[in-house]
């Protein structure tokens, strides 16, 4: 692609550290193979409860949830996510990323802490809150890495060659400097100084806070990037996506409260989160339009373009799972859905089905370009696709039936033990359907190992004969 402006001369590929990306990226997916098949472990003890035993704490349900989850969001996700940010800053901007020579080092007190964090877990090492369990010594590694890398970010970004800001860059400025201050809240004010029914009620935002002000702007940072320079296609609209980042920054801060409807918190500051969860309809709708209006005139290509594979098929996700969410937060539909496994589709339709996705769909694409040669296998690769899709959907489907059933049952006085019968057969569909996804992710971890182990000879040998899918040329500038 041919590059304009101040961009004109510029190697793009030079000003990437691949060194830093690289160590970030196999953090990433040693998490990403290791976390998600937590969650099936523990899944599994809904049908068979003492198959991991009846006298070690290590391996109950209570210790084993938190390990999974914060494994999902912290390690899986945000460490692909802040490497794909070291591939993507420099090429936006122009310019190096500076104190490059820190960045290897945060990602091991990164991901050091985050097994620290982990272990320290199942040792019931644990401040309680949702998404906010890690001990504090995990939590200030954190928020010192989060910190360094958002003044990295940041000062990059000011020294940028154009002045014009891609959305890309809108998005990652926000998601770094909310999740700083989000970490203070969260780390070293609500689990020490707030107390009662205060406490729920900031938990609930720093919950929707990591949510809605890292993981989802984080996602937009990857797809905004990697969706347009995959398809080879201009973004469909850059005011449009203004108009997403403006109404989630206006109104997903106030959103956490709807996971305390018909509790002791000041009504208004319920049905302020009602309100606000039904308003977060725009900055969706906004994204998704411009997602598949940047697809327009390249889906005869999209069976063989692996990475696009990956972010439509998240966009398709979260338009699922965040229909589910403003829904379940209006009074009427939170009665037969609270507290039932509907709940549960929801968070994994979001954070897996669509977060984790587009950071994979990221990693797809970068891998390859970080080693200078094509992904190992296609055939592989969409494998991977299709039993991670197949996984996930079957998921957010079994749960999503199992909930509403569990939900109408209790409200027609179903006794609570004798619900979960019914729920059964779901429960091992949603394990199976784990199952598929932890193979198909472990089946793009090998692909990608063995992309980056091939030999230049060997590839070289590999590449005369028919290319299953080229890999579209690296492109860069404010125009991407």
């Amino acid at each position: 692609m041919e590059l304009r402006g101040k961009f004109a001369n510029v190697d793009l590929d030079a000003l990437v550290d691949n060194r830093v990306v690289r160590t970030w990226l196999y953090f990433g997916m040693f998490w990403l193979m290791v976390t998600p098949s937590v969650g099936v472990l523990i899944s599994s003890t809904f049908n068979y409860p003492d198959y991991l035993g009846s006298g070690n704490l290590e391996l109950t349900f209570g210790r084993l949830r938190p390990v999974h989850v914060n494994g999902v969001i912290f390690g899986a996700f945000s460490t692909l996510f802040i490497g794909l940010c070291y591939y993507l800053v420099p090429r936006l901007s122009g310019v190096r990323v500076i104190w490059s020579e820190w960045s290897v080092l945060l990602a091991w007190v990164w991901n050091i802490a985050t097994l620290a964090g982990l272990v320290g877990l199942l040792f019931g090492d644990s401040d309680g809150l949702e998404a906010g369990e890690f001990p504090l010594y995990a939590k200030v590694a954190f928020f010192i890495v989060v910190a360094v890398a958002t003044a990295q970010f940041l000062i990059t970004i000011s020294r940028r060659l154009e002045p014009a800001i891609y959305v890309a860059l809108w998005y990652l400025i926000a998601t770094f400097v909310w999740t700083t201050m989000n970490f203070v809240l969260g780390s070293f004010i609500l689990p020490y100084t707030i107390s009662g029914i205060n406490s729920a009620a900031f938990h609930g935002l720093y919950l929707h806070y990591i949510v809605g002000l890292w993981l989802t702007p984080a996602g937009y940072v990857i797809i905004y990037y990697f969706l347009p320079i995959s398809a080879r296609n201009p973004l469909y609209a850059h005011k449009l996506s203004l108009v997403g980042f403006w109404s989630l920054a206006l109104f997903y801060p106030f959103v956490g409260i709807h996971h305390y409807l018909y509790s002791p918190i000041a009504d208004w500051a319920e049905t302020l989160a009602v309100v606000t969860s039904m308003l977060l309809i725009i900055p969706v709708w906004t994204v998704l339009v411009n997602f598949f209006g940047t697809m327009m005139g390249k889906w005869h290509e999209f069976g063989r373009n692996l990475p696009a594979k990956f972010l439509i098929m998240g966009s398709l996700m979260y338009l699922v799972g965040c229909f589910q969410g403003s829904t379940e937060a209006l009074r009427q539909l939170q009665q037969p859905t609270h507290f039932t496994d509907f709940v549960i589709s929801h968070s994994h339709l979001t954070v897996f089905g669509t977060f984790v996705v587009w950071a994979m769909g990221g990693l797809v694409y970068t891998w390859p370009r970080l080693f200078g040669r094509e992904l190992w296998s296609f055939k592989l690769g969409n494998w991977s696709f299709w039993l991670i899709t197949v996984g996930i959907t079957t998921m957010g489907l079994v749960l999503t039936a199992g909930g509403l059933q569990q939900g109408y049952q209790w409200m027609n006085g179903v006794e609570w033990l004798d619900s979960l019968v019914w729920v059964k057969p779901y429960w091992l569909a949603r394990t199976l359907a784990g199952i598929s996804m932890d193979i198909g992710m472990s089946l793009l971890v090998v692909n990608l190992m063995l992309t980056a182990l091939t030999s230049p000879a060997a590839e070289a040998r590999r590449v005369r004969g028919p290319v299953e899918a080229p890999i579209p040329a690296p492109a860069g500038g404010p125009a991407q």
